[in-house]
């Protein structure tokens, strides 16, 4: 077999398995945005089969026969730089799974796809002793991949890896310490100032349909591509690229909260333009998404929190906002901006003020550190949850579905994704330091609505090359330096020590 045989029939394999995965993440979307409940079980059975087909596929006699003729060093060589990135990150997934029986990564994921559907009734019930069965199985199937895999440093560092390539418990120790330390005697400064935000303006009843309209409308003027996405309402907004074309988000109204539709789009809405905006030609590869969960997680709070929350954004989108709402939001937009920026302890992480929401990150990543770690068990999780708030944040939840049962992500096995969003934060304000430096006129454009330019410069140098580089590789090339969270400690002391008049 030659060299371009082997490539042909490994690009042909790669992307029958990148059509399977296709068409399992539009089974998970239909079940996360309306399917039926009595299908949840069969469709939940489909999904484990074709994943079971997909993971075959990935870890076959075939694949590794392929990968070892263009690993072969003259073949490697005269690969192209897609080819050779698809190769080294082919190999590195199939030597990691092959150690997992199909059957056994079948019946994970109907378990997960199980206990997905099950936390959305628990969470509505507040239920966790009836999740936890549930919870109990998914932290047994993932300590037995751990063994299988061979642990990375520690248990934890192997979930990191999945997420954040490279990354160690050690490192985020070092970077999240490094945030507590400048964070918290901040947020006693705040705490103390008599310079409050004026929070009544966000009172009052929003009809969830105008929501809907908001929500369409800004994401148009971000840049979202409504002929390749769709915006849609689930208990927990996600985003799902499943393919070129094709980059769905989800958003949650609440009638008595018009914030938390606004950014929940405007976050789902920038993982949503990192997918529409990859380039076309890594299409069919598993290089067709984004690098690492902070670097995509930095794109959804970039567009959230620095856009979307800054003082040039309110001054030319208020009108158009208070124009949806008739009669409602009756001031003005330096006041509405001041009070979508308070700071104080909450129990909710998604609905967390940019300061404190770090530590919701932290509380996270200590307790999945002792489920894989520590010995902590789940029947333990209500109580160590509530421990923590208390310790972080001053607050403890009334019930668990305000606590313990409030992400998805336990449901559906994603532990070691929770540092992500902290790790975003860093990396968006790195960006946007960059950005600025790049762009002088940056704070201009927003100001006058023109975000067009401002996607411009993420799709070029961020959202084209998918999986191509490395997080590391493409923050040092785009900022200058590697990760520093200097940067989002100065973001943060320069935002709210105006609007806190500190």
């Amino acid at each position: 077999m030659t060299g371009e045989e082997a490539l042909a029939r490994f690009r042909g394999l790669i992307r029958k398995i990148k059509s399977y995965e296709e068409v399992i993440g539009l089974a998970y979307w239909d079940m996360r945005t309306g399917a039926p409940r009595k299908g949840i079980e069969a469709r939940s059975e489909a999904v484990g089969v074709l994943s079971e087909e997909s993971f075959r596929l990935a870890v076959s006699d075939e694949m590794g026969e392929l990968l070892a003729r263009l690993r072969e060093p003259e073949t490697y060589g005269n690969l192209s730089r897609i080819d050779r990135r698809l190769v080294d990150e082919t190999a590195k997934e199939y030597e990691r799974n092959r150690r997992i029986p199909p059957e056994l990564y079948r019946e994970y994921v109907v378990l997960t796809s199980q206990a997905e559907a099950f936390w959305e009734e628990a969470k509505a019930r507040s239920d966790f002793p009836g999740f936890r069965p549930y919870l109990e199985k998914i932290i047994d199937y993932t300590n037995r991949f751990i063994d299988l895999w061979g642990v990375k440093g520690t248990r934890y560092d192997t979930l990191l890896d999945q997420y954040e390539p490279g990354m160690t418990t050690d490192e985020l120790d070092r970077l999240f310490g490094s945030l507590r330390d400048k964070l918290v005697p901040l947020a006693a400064a705040i705490a103390e100032s008599p310079a409050k935000p004026d929070r009544s303006v966000l009172g009052g009843t929003f009809e969830p349909e105008a929501q809907r309209r908001f929500s369409l409308f800004i994401l148009k003027e971000m840049g979202f591509d409504f002929e390749a996405g769709r915006l849609d309402e689930s208990v927990h907004p996600f985003a799902t690229g499943l393919g070129p074309g094709d980059v769905r988000i989800t958003t949650r109204y609440l009638e008595d909260d018009v914030a938390s539709a606004l950014f929940g789009t405007i976050h789902e809405g920038g993982h949503a333009l990192y997918e529409q905006n990859i380039d076309p030609e890594l299409a069919g590869t598993t290089l067709y998404t984004g690098t690492s969960m902070g670097i995509h997680e930095s794109q959804s709070r970039f567009w959230e929190n620095i856009i979307g929350r800054s003082r040039p954004f309110w001054r030319r989108y208020f009108g158009d906002l208070k124009a949806h709402f008739p009669g409602r939001l009756d001031t003005d937009a330096e006041t509405f901006y001041r009070a979508i920026n308070i700071v104080e302890p909450s129990l909710i992480r998604i609905e967390a003020d940019e300061l404190t929401y770090n530590l919701h990150i932290v509380i996270r990543y200590e307790i999945e550190k002792m489920l894989f770690d520590g010995g902590l068990r789940a029947a333990d999780l209500p109580e160590i949850w509530n421990a923590k708030y208390r310790e972080y944040l001053g607050v403890e939840p009334k019930n668990d579905a305000e606590g313990v049962l409030q992400d998805v992500h336990w449901s559906g096995g994603a532990f070691g994704y929770f540092p992500s969003y902290a790790l975003g934060n860093m990396y968006a304000a790195q960006f946007a330091a960059a950005m600025e430096r790049d762009m002088p006129e940056m704070w201009e454009l927003v100001g006058t609505g023109r975000l067009h330019p401002i996607l411009d410069w993420l799709a070029e140098r961020i959202y084209r090359y998918g999986k191509l580089e490395t997080p590391g590789e493409i923050v040092r090339r785009v900022t200058g330096g590697p990760l520093d969270p200097q940067h989002l400690t100065d973001y943060l002391e320069r935002k709210y020590r105006d609007i806190y008049r500190l």
